[in-house]
């Protein structure tokens, strides 16, 4: 008889916990709109998620240690006139932000160091250039101040964000609704879903179509697909059955997928989380209690089933911390931030190992926040890859000033850990790393407290016991 043989993987036994109640963000007014965005970002500094407000759009933006129940009257960003859709942070610089609206508006943010004390209503940057409501939105991956936002007009636009200008417009490609569009690794290319069930990889400069693939899938649902490793794409939708799918294209031969897989039934549209590090997909579907995980190898059937994040309560959006904010003394792979309905909860996905040393199969070298370009270089044909970190030693970034004009302003921007203002640059030296070490070495000394605490108790309750017994009986 012969026996299955399960596949080796490191990955294999990755699982995932949510973090205690004290350490949620809760009684937070999500957002009720009906749209498929993350309707959340986080960066090592802050978490942000789209809520609920009257006359007009808003988001609240707190920082990570900020947790526990939030005040009803904790300041947000409300400066839009319609509810907000999309928003992500920019990743070369933490205290900025992008937010698309139905106002038909994006608009850039800068949030002060340490939180908002209060409402801010005027944005840095206002760019307006579509005609209907602006959905999706996604900042170059190498390039200072480059931003891609997408419409309900069925429109991509590039803007130089430092010049409050619209530099390349996509409007005669997608014939309707974009569904998802995205960067490739090095943002030499863009890739997009669209309601006619086509995905398209796009020259970003020159707007044109570099390959197509129809019919990714058969099913009327919303379809999404990112870039993953090899410069392949990975695409969640739907049959004509209406059963989830995911599947691996290879963009050089569009005509078959590498691999086609059915998931289930449910109705809510998966949103794809990949981790080039590791080769890790996560898929989070809004309306879901869980999160699947595939690994993404070169080996059939390429898309490899790991496990899942089963929890009671449904997801309404989610949100995905960049590599440099997450703990690798606790071997911690991915961090999301799970919406419900009235608070955010972290999830931390961890690799069980055994040695506290660094890991250096698990965190090889990652994405920093420097950029590795300027828009003006980008956009006038320059190329360049990201710049890499190492996590081995802690992250510590270089502080760099930046000058470039916004509405006849000067404004200066610094990288993104140092945390410095847009408006006025201040030097500010930052060690994240020794943060988290506090933070471990304080929680295991507060669980030694708790104990010694469980031991008292327990010793006084069975003296008293002792005592009524002998003094009954003796």
């Amino acid at each position: 008889m012969l026996r299955k043989v399960v596949r080796s993987s490191k990955f294999r036994h990755v699982f995932g916990q949510a973090n205690k109640a004290d350490q949620c963000y809760d009684d937070i007014r999500i957002s009720q709109m009906t749209w498929d965005s993350n309707f959340c970002t986080v960066n090592p500094k802050f978490v942000a998620m789209i809520v609920d407000a009257s006359g007009g759009g808003a988001f609240m933006v707190l920082p990570l240690n900020k947790t526990g129940r939030i005040d009803m009257s904790y300041p947000t960003v409300c400066g839009h006139t319609g509810p907000v859709l999309d928003i992500e942070f920019c990743p070369h610089n933490d205290n900025i932000i992008a937010s698309g609206s139905e106002d038909c508006s994006v608009m850039i943010w800068e949030i002060p160091e340490g939180g908002l004390t209060s409402s801010i209503t005027e944005p840095v940057v206002k760019l307006e250039g579509h005609s209907k409501r602006v959905g999706i939105l996604s900042w170059h991956p190498t390039a200072r101040n480059v931003l891609m936002s997408a419409g309900c007009d069925n429109v991509v636009i590039l803007w130089n964000v430092a010049r409050g200008e619209a530099v390349v417009r996509i409007d005669s490609v997608h014939p309707d609704l974009i569904y998802s569009a995205c960067w490739n690794r090095d943002g030499s290319r863009i890739l997009t879903a669209c309601k006619d069930k086509t995905l398209r990889v796009l020259d970003p400069r020159k707007g044109t179509v570099i390959s197509e693939k129809e019919k990714t899938h058969e099913g009327s649902r919303p379809i999404r697909a990112v870039f993953v490793s090899d410069g392949k794409i990975l695409s969640t939708g739907f049959s004509r059955m209406s059963e989830r799918q995911v599947a691996l294209w290879d963009p050089n031969n569009f005509a078959e997928p590498l691999t086609l897989q059915e998931l289930d039934t449910s109705s809510g549209v998966l949103l794809p989380f990949f981790d080039p590090d590791t080769g890790i997909v996560y898929l989070c579907g809004k309306g879901d209690s869980s999160i699947r995980y595939f690994e993404v190898t070169d080996e059939a059937p390429y898309v490899h089933y790991l496990s899942m994040y089963s929890s009671k309560e449904s997801q309404k959006g989610m949100g995905y911390m960049p590599k440099r904010g997450l703990e690798v003394n606790k071997c911690e792979i991915a961090r999301f931030y799970k919406l419900h309905e009235r608070k955010c909860e972290p999830i931390v996905m961890t690799v069980p190992r055994k040695s506290d040393l660094f890991q250096e199969d698990l965190y090889p070298d990652t994405i920093g926040p420097e950029s590795s370009v300027e828009a003006d270089e980008w956009f006038d044909g320059k190329e360049a890859p990201p710049i890499l970190i190492s996590l081995k030693d802690g992250f510590a970034a270089t502080t760099k000033s930046k000058e470039f004009k916004v509405h006849k302003r000067l404004l200066k921007t610094t990288t993104a850990s140092a945390g410095c203002s847009m408006a006025e640059y201040v030097s500010v030296p930052t060690s994240r790393w020794s943060d988290h070490w506090f933070r471990s070495e304080t929680c295991y000394w507060r669980r030694v407290l708790d104990k010694c605490k469980r031991i008292t108790i327990s010793f006084y309750f069975n003296f008293y016991l002792y005592k009524t017994f002998t003094a009954k009986f003796c």
